[in-house]
């Protein structure tokens, strides 16, 4: 079973302004160890997936609707 995809909105891009747009919502990746770093794995503005601090980011709860319509936008 795949895990459920789960999104964050940037608070604060300071650092990575050409990777990440601030109060933009991004769906992000299971990564354990990079958690323990205080990092969190993010599809970011490339499409790819890199590692930002945590306290970029804030985490949030899609409806059904917003949530369909952010991935397939994705």
């Amino acid at each position: 079973m795949a895990a459920k995809k789960t999104f964050v909105v940037c608070v604060s891009n300071e650092g990575y302004p050409a990777s990440l747009e601030r109060l933009k919502i991004y769906q992000t990746l299971p990564d354990r160890e990079a958690v323990k770093d205080g990092q969190i794995r993010v599809i970011d503005e490339s499409g790819e997936d890199y590692l930002y601090p945590t306290a970029l980011f804030s985490d949030i709860e899609l409806t059904p609707s917003i949530r369909k319509a952010v991935l397939a936008e994705a």
